[in-house]
């Protein structure tokens, strides 16, 4: 299903929290969390939102809905902080939202990782895994816990630092596709994971090739030929920007694969201590 397309009514205030300056903004669908193309990241960062919260909706893991939101030439022109209006005047037209998740609170492991089911800390340690996020960390974990009518609900945001590797497309190749990502040593739920290996075999049959060929035609063609300035657009049409994205993933995705192993050696070797009894 395409991602739903919004128009930006108001901006509401800046989350400083993050260095790409992300703002609540009042939306046609509600209030979301709206990350500009005009911020440093640029638009990549927000293919990498669409494309990394695309696949975590197929595997069903936790995401606030995903979102383009429209901004009109002169949307939030009464800011008058100049680093937004500098943000803003370089974002008309599609940026990237989620939507706001109310009440919700950034995640401490030291006092929400017991609340982690270790198979969902596994499935997003594999997403991590194969998206190369190196974004999820004690340090910058980009999870947010908020309550529900069940219990605490963990939110996944913030996937503009993944699939790092289209930065530089020259140097993508069949090799480089199916490398492994020893960063996700580093990822604040491996402590309290449970096996990849299993993880592995719950998710990757979902990632058809068929799966990949439609979350890639969610992301807008402006965004998909987007460049840095003073770069040229990496493709010369959308689709077939599309079409590398798809290999990329189709590669990765290939057995066997050595990303998701690294992942599982790098569990075993966390310390135990890190290690909670999930509670309910």
């Amino acid at each position: 299903m395409p991602i739903p397309v919004h128009t930006a009514l108001r901006y509401v205030t800046p989350l400083r929290e993050g260095g790409s300056l992300p703002a609540l903004v009042e939306t046609t669908g509600g209030m979301a969390v709206v990350k500009f193309r005009g911020a440093g990241q640029g638009a990549r960062a927000l293919v990498a939102e669409i494309l990394v919260g695309r696949l975590a909706e197929t595997l069903g893991l936790p995401l606030p809905e995903l979102s383009a939101v429209e901004l009109a030439d002169d949307f939030g022109r009464a800011e008058p902080d100049p680093e937004i209006q500098d943000i803003l005047r370089g974002s008309s037209g599609l940026n990237v939202g989620l939507a706001f998740v109310p009440g919700a609170f950034a995640y401490e492991h030291a006092a929400h990782a017991d609340l982690i089911h270790p198979d969902l800390a596994a499935d997003i340690v594999w997403l991590d895994a194969l998206a190369t996020n190196i974004d999820r960390t004690a340090r910058n974990p980009n999870l947010l816990m908020a309550r529900a009518d069940d219990g605490p609900k963990l939110w996944l945001i913030d996937h503009g630092a993944a699939l790092y590797f289209h930065h530089n497309w020259e140097a993508v190749d069949a090799e480089r596709a199916r490398t492994p990502f020893p960063a996700i040593r580093d990822h604040v739920l491996l402590p309290v994971a449970s096996s990849l290996r299993d993880a592995d075999e719950r998710l990757a049959p979902q990632l058809t090739a068929d799966a990949i060929t439609d979350l890639v035609e969610d992301v807008p063609d402006d965004l998909l030929l987007a460049a840095p300035p003073g770069r040229q657009p990496d493709f010369g049409t959308a689709d077939a920007a599309r079409r590398a994205y798809a290999d990329y993933f189709r590669q990765r995705l290939g057995a066997p694969r050595r990303w998701a192993e690294e992942a599982e050696r790098a569990r075993a070797q966390a310390p135990e201590t890190s290690a909670l009894p999930y509670r309910r």
